[in-house]
């Protein structure tokens, strides 16, 4: 696709040709985030078949889920939900301004911070696992909790390394290095894959071996204690992808520091502020209010409500998350500059983001919604995983789907608010969508159960990515000519026809090609996934979509080059 037909003109070829070179970079930044998303998604997949086979929808996954969950949300809120919204920015500029020595004293400062701030924490988890675990799952019984709090002193000593790969991640996305953080998810899925199955024939038996010495009081004989060995998995996971990110960082300038008052972790704090507010709200409130309700729903109801989100957070880290991982450096720089020619550039690239990301997210919404059925029969639907629990899985992530599109356009409006250095308005906004999340999974729960939380969900994407929308059209002024519109609408025409398509020919190619084995079922959605991509494809031609193009063009080029 021609530089005019990507993006509208700024005023001059050179202008123009910088910009067409920044797309080019942002689309190839892009797809190696891309890349690394859909392998860490495969081995993501490949993790919860492993889980589902050897333990199914029972209290043992969901004492895992809220093990896991604990130690996650601290993670979230301390610092893993502040790498693009403070770190990144604030990194990025002392080494635009100060250079890569004063980086690397602000990157010692910061680690030194959250190895005392976390070695803390892991303690206290430690020692209140009793407390915590009712917190989060209040309506499981006795031996779910019990076996949750044995795994959670396990899982805790996790929030270290995955603080430490936090830094070292935004530490290499301010140096424009993504390759090494984008495979990180691969290595974390892959460890838990490979030791739950080298464990597995040893423990999953667990009851039928002596107990263990009182040293590892935890590993006492007692049903479903085999799944401790996905508990070890993950800590190992965490360690791993750590120690990924050390190639791509000069260790050797990296020191314990007590300079804690470093200006830049002040402009950090600063920044980190409202995004901790906002993701408190999110750690504090949602997760341990959709934990509760989900509790309440019956046996496997959070394991249930954990493998839907997992299916749907698929397409929303291919598209969504790479492009605006990839995206927010460049908006930063632009978004600095005061002239009317980098604002324009804002503009220019925060449009080329939003028609990419409609023009990917859909199609991938309407084959998800679709093929939901299959795909989760294909991946779970094996050993203690049964045919009602696909039934009810797939149900939870047809609504999750309802509302990822609006998901995805709203992460990178907030993105284009952070590279803005305003985390305050997301925040913000926010708090208006907790609201209506809270108030539509309390009114719907007595009639919907479990699917209300779904439904709560896509009623809290539609509202913040509305009103972010309408915010920053405001700041910005408007877009410019970015024709949004006419993106969203032709990818939208393009992924009903595929779909229509698919409700018409699936029932025949289940029959033709059937579902008796795994096999089988693998060629059906690989069948399917092949022919409905290429009606997508053929829809898109015909309407001419031409991000599509361009991208297709920029890979061909890739791979000649």
């Amino acid at each position: 696709m021609k530089a005019d037909q990507a993006r509208p003109a700024i005023g001059s070829e050179q202008p123009a040709a910088d910009q067409e070179r920044t797309n080019a970079r942002v689309a190839g930044a892009s797809g190696i985030l891309a890349l690394g998303n859909i392998c860490s998604r495969i081995l993501g997949l490949a993790r919860e078949t492993v889980i589902t086979y050897l333990f199914g929808a029972t209290g043992a996954a969901d004492a895992l889920q809220v093990a896991i969950i604990v130690p996650k949300a601290i993670y979230d809120l301390l610092i893993g939900g502040h790498i693009n919204g403070a770190i990144v920015p604030v990194l990025s500029d002392v080494i635009t301004l100060r250079g890569r020595r004063e980086l690397w004293r602000v990157v010692s400062a910061l680690i030194s911070l959250v190895l005392a701030l976390l070695a803390v924490l892991v303690l206290l988890i430690e020692v209140f696992a009793p407390q915590i675990v009712p917190l989060v799952a209040q309506g499981a019984d006795a031996e779910t909790r019990r076996l949750a709090i044995d795994l959670l002193r396990l899982t805790a000593p996790a929030l270290i390394f995955l603080s430490l790969f936090a830094v070292f991640s935004g530490t290499l996305f301010a140096l424009r290095s993504f390759t090494l953080p984008a495979f990180a998810g691969v290595v974390f899925n892959g460890c838990i894959v490979l030791v739950t199955l080298a464990l597995a024939p040893s423990v999953a038996w667990l009851p039928r071996l002596a107990p263990v010495p009182e040293v590892f009081p935890f590993l006492v004989a007692r049903p479903a204690d085999g799944i401790i060995v996905v508990a070890i998995g993950w800590l190992v996971g965490a360690v791993a992808q750590m120690l990924l990110q050390a190639p791509g960082l000069n260790l050797r300038r990296l020191r314990l520091s007590l300079n804690w008052r470093h200006p830049a972790l002040k402009s950090v704090a600063l920044l980190y502020l409202p995004v901790m507010f906002s993701l408190s709200m999110d750690t504090l409130i949602i997760r341990p209010f959709s934990y509760r309700l989900a509790s309440h729903t019956g046996e496997g109801g959070i394991a249930i409500m954990n493998w839907a989100t997992t299916l749907v957070q698929f397409p929303q880290g291919l598209v969504a998350t790479a492009i605006s991982i990839a995206i927010l450096p460049t908006l930063a720089r632009q978004s600095a500059e005061m002239s009317a020619q980098a604002q324009r550039a804002f503009k220019d690239t925060l449009g080329l983001g939003l028609r990419l990301t409609s023009a990917l997210i859909l199609p991938a919404v309407a084959g998800l919604f679709v093929l939901a059925g299959p795909i989760i029969a294909l991946l779970f639907e094996n050993g203690a995983f049964l045919a009602a629990d696909t039934e009810i899985t797939a149900m939870a992530l047809r609504l999750y789907l309802i509302g990822l599109p609006f998901a995805a356009i709203d992460l990178l409006l907030v993105y284009a608010f952070y590279a803005r250095k305003d985390t305050l308005t997301p925040a913000l906004v926010g708090i208006v969508s907790l609201v209506c999340y809270l108030a539509a999974a309390l009114l719907l729960f007595e009639r919907f159960g479990l699917f209300s939380l779904m439904i709560a969900d896509s009623v809290k994407h539609f509202t913040h990515a509305s009103i972010s929308g309408i915010l920053l059209w405001r700041r910005l002024d408007g877009l410019g000519s970015q024709w949004l519109a006419r993106t969203g609408l032709k990818a939208a025409i393009a992924s009903l026809l595929m779909a229509g398509f698919a409700l018409v020919s699936l029932p025949s190619l289940t029959q033709w090609i059937g579902a008796a084995s795994i096999a089988r079922e693998a060629l059906l959605v690989g069948v399917c996934a092949l022919l409905y991509g290429a009606v997508f494809l053929l829809a898109a031609r015909m309407l001419k979509i031409q991000e599509l193009s361009w991208l297709l063009k920029l890979l061909r080029e890739r791979l000649v080059g």
